[in-house]
């Protein structure tokens, strides 16, 4: 193989090894088969054309034109002239996917799912750098800048996985990138300056012009290795990741010490859509609970409690430490009856976000990691890339069960509660006031304007459901919502918020989900389309209140309906005091209950088991040992040919029989060892040669002196022995001999020749030459077995011509 192709064939390998990085990001990996085929393929157009030869700007825009052609036919075949021509539907059908893509990739959590969009960016990409790899790499012989878009393949995975990725696709893209250094070597253009030192200048080795700086190239690789490098760690920082979930930006309690920092303002509102519009409901939470009724048991990720008028999002807010005992929930009074429960949950292996699910008002969150309690909204969110990721863990909360009269009757709320969720801005349109005002009439308390707010949405008003209605939070996204009555939760909820609001009644938003569906061993199981917001309002002597004025969606709370429970405060669930110790997917009910009327609230109250995690466990164990066999093939075929060297060296030196012909074999054995270890350093066999004149051509060549020599002098003595004596003597001490003679060779020769000579030995093409071989016998003894064939046919045959 030519310089040029090894180099290029390092390219290649070397493009795929910073791909590596992207593998995590989309499920299944099967895209990195496509994408290393369809590289292949370019990578061997880029081979061909400057063979032929074409000029370096041609050979990159034949390539470029190539690549173009290869994703037409894969995701454009549908719109393309004869299938293969682009023309303008094809461009039109990219734009689509790119951008289909570029929501999909703020819409998953990793590992995101093979969609075309993403399967477009991914395999394009890879293409794309691999181009552009190829091209400087290659055909303008400038490897150093090749690793600046080589490394970059990686920053954009790193990115994309939300700030960085493994150390070991790291290592992958830099070793690629080194690779490809060296395999460049002595063929680099002048202008880069690339020598490699090592021993004194010889015959035919370049020598640097006088007074030129033999360190400046040193340095300047340096400098381009460094630069690279750095892309590779910045970059990552500066670009979009896949997010976690639900929501889709969300800040995190790093400030410094155990009681500081703070959690940035989120905004749910086009997660939350993606999440209710997506093909499959995919499972992301599964809890068991001793509540006999989980109608009401909606899981909260966070409260929106900020209306600037373009959304709602929440609050800046300090957080701290999670407590063993939560505080107890803002206004509410020992009057009002609850029931405490205990809940335990398990998170997908898919869903990633930093907010962790809780049913609200939580007293109590037992959980491993690093997570911070806001007390504002009692949630907690993850410290330092803490997320909800495979996360397990038990809850106790409280089912605040308030009467209609204790709503009625709910006094004033605290002055300073009223001023910061009564606030709305100034540009609010004065239909929503007015609308507020007309839904209300009749009402004479708080409570009232809220029931009725919540049947006008729910029922009285109109309004239709859809999750496919342009999604919008501000000011004039609720002016179209209230005039086109039709939207989903969010405009639901953000528009009852905000009418609560100029009606005096403070109001939030809340962001989590709905219930779940029960699943035949007695768990519950919360998919994506669970997702949900709905208003929460304040009433002191209850605290925040949940509504539902979404139609078909969750369930209205009994308070608000015409008939109420009593006002007695119930007695709680009893927890069982400590978890079970083995996970089981066993119902926790008695045996006399059964699991349908278990789920219908018909039996008592159970202490909840621990259960199994969801059966989405995020990346499969396919993936992984795809991952790992892609790996170790990106790693293991360019070392195959040293590999290959040492196993050979092993045998030709081992110590097997001890009969003479053994003996013997194994001095010609060392002999054949020496003639391809010269090979390797430069040194071309001569066959043709006697032992005696071999050995003084190694070693005039190979400028061997000292013992060295010697030893070349003495294993030939050795090997006229076994020729020629009529009683063979083979020699002693031939694999010292042997190693000696190796450590001649490589003090004699440049570092690249040396690192040649171990990585990428020339003797290996006797491997070649033996499968030949091999290939030729065989076809010599099918050769031989068909003239017999032909033979027997003809004898077979005969008879039947004599016939008549």
């Amino acid at each position: 193989m030519s310089g040029r192709g090894r180099l290029a064939l390092c390219a290649y390998a070397a493009t795929l090894m910073a791909a590596g990085a992207m593998l995590p990001l989309v499920e299944p990996a099967t895209w990195m088969l496509q994408a290393a085929f369809l590289l292949a393929i370019l990578s061997g157009v880029g081979a061909l054309t400057r063979r032929v030869p074409l000029a370096r700007p041609l050979t990159v825009a034949v390539q470029a034109l190539v690549m173009l052609l290869l994703l037409t036919m894969v995701f454009a075949r549908g719109q393309a002239i004869l299938g293969v021509l682009p023309g303008p539907d094809v461009f039109q059908q990219f734009g689509h996917l790119l951008n289909a893509g570029g929501e999909d990739v703020g819409r998953y959590a990793i590992p995101a799912p093979a969609t075309d969009g993403i399967k477009l960016m991914v395999i394009g990409g890879v293409l794309l750098i691999g181009l552009a790899v190829d091209a400087l790499a290659v055909t303008f012989r400038s490897s150093a800048p090749a690793g600046l878009p080589l490394l970059a393949l990686y920053s954009v995975a790193a990115g994309l996985a939300g700030g960085g990725a493994s150390w070991l696709w790291f290592l992958l893209a830099a070793t690629g990138y080194l690779v490809l250094l060296l395999a460049e070597g002595r063929d680099r253009l002048s202008q880069w300056g690339r020598v490699f030192g090592g021993a004194p200048p010889g015959p035919g080795r370049w020598v640097p012009a006088a007074g030129g700086n033999p360190t400046a190239p040193v340095r300047t690789g340096r400098r381009i290795g460094a630069l690279a490098l750095g892309v590779a760690l910045v970059v990552p920082a500066a670009l979009p990741a896949l997010n976690g979930g639900l929501l889709g930006a969300t800040g995190n309690g790093d400030g410094p010490g155990p009681g500081g920092g703070t959690i940035s303002a989120v905004n749910p509102l086009v997660s939350l859509q993606d999440s209710l519009n997506q093909p499959d409901n995919r499972e992301v939470i599964r809890y068991r609970t001793n509540a006999t009724d989980t109608k009401d048991l909606y899981l909260r990720i966070v409260a929106l409690d900020e209306f600037d008028g373009t959304a709602w999002k929440s609050s800046e807010r300090k957080v701290k430490d999670v407590p063993d005992q939560l505080p107890q929930p803002e206004g509410l009074s020992s009057a009002v009856g609850v029931t405490e429960i205990k809940t335990n949950l398990s998170a997908a292996g898919s869903y990633k976000q930093s907010w962790l699910p809780l049913p609200y008002p939580a007293t109590k969150v037992q959980i491993d990691g690093r997570w911070r309690y806001e007390p504002t909204g009692r949630t907690l969110v993850g410290d330092r890339g803490q997320n909800t990721r495979g996360a397990q863990y038990s809850v106790t909360s409280l089912l605040v069960k308030p009467t209609a009269d204790q709503l009625a009757a709910a006094p004033v709320a605290p002055p300073k509660l009223l001023r910061e969720y009564t606030r709305v801005p100034e540009g609010l349109p004065d239909v929503v006031r007015e609308t507020a005002k007309v839904v209300t009439k009749g009402a004479t308390n708080d409570y009232e304007r809220a029931v009725k707010l919540q049947d006008w949405f729910a029922v009285d008003g109109g309004f239709r459901y859809d999750t496919q209605v342009a999604s919008g939070t501000g000011i004039e996204a609720i002016s179209r919502f209230l005039k086109q009555k039709e939207g989903f939760c969010v405009h639901f909820s953000f528009s009852m918020a905000a009418m609560a609001r100029t009606l005096g009644i403070p109001a939030r938003v809340a962001v989590g989900f709905t219930p779940g569906s029960p699943r035949p061993d007695g768990t519950m199981s919360v998919g994506l389309r669970e997702a949900h917001a709905w208003p929460e309002l304040f009433f002191e002597g209850v605290g925040w209140t949940r509504f539902e004025p979404t139609p078909s969606r969750g369930s209205a709370p009994d308070y608000t309906r015409p008939e109420s429970p009593s006002g007695n405060p119930s007695n709680p669930a009893q927890p069982s005091a400590t978890p079970s110790s083995e996970p089981t997917t066993v119902p926790s009910a008695s045996d006399s209950c059964p699991p349908q009327a278990k789920r219908l609230g018909d039996c008592g109250a159970a202490a909840p088991q621990e259960i199994l995690p969801p059966t989405d466990p995020g990346t499969s164990l396919g993936t992984v040992l795809g991952v790992v066999v892609i790996v170790l093939a990106v790693v293991l075929v360019p070392l195959l040919p040293m590999l290959w060297r040492i196993r050979v060296r092993a045998g030709r030196l081992g110590s097997g029989g001890r009969t003479p012909e053994d003996a013997s074999a194994r001095t010609l054995a060392a002999w054949q060892e020496i003639a391809d270890t010269a090979w390797d350093h430069g040194i071309l066999p001569d066959d043709s040669q006697t032992p005696r004149k071999a050995a003084a051509r190694i070693v005039r060549l190979g400028r061997l002196e000292g013992e060295s020599a010697d030893a070349v002098h003495r294993v030939a003595h050795a090997v006229e022995q076994v020729l020629y004596a009529p009683v063979p003597r083979p020699g002693t001490g031939l694999a010292e001999d042997v190693g000696q003679i190796r450590l001649g060779l490589g003090a004699a020769v440049s570092r690249w020749t040396k690192l040649r000579a171990l990585l990428a030995p020339r003797s290996t093409v006797r491997v070649v030459w033996a499968l030949s071989e091999r290939w030729a016998a065989v076809t010599d003894r099918w050769g031989v077995h068909r003239l017999l064939l032909e033979r027997w046919s003809q004898i077979l045959r005969r008879p039947s011509r004599q016939r008549g």
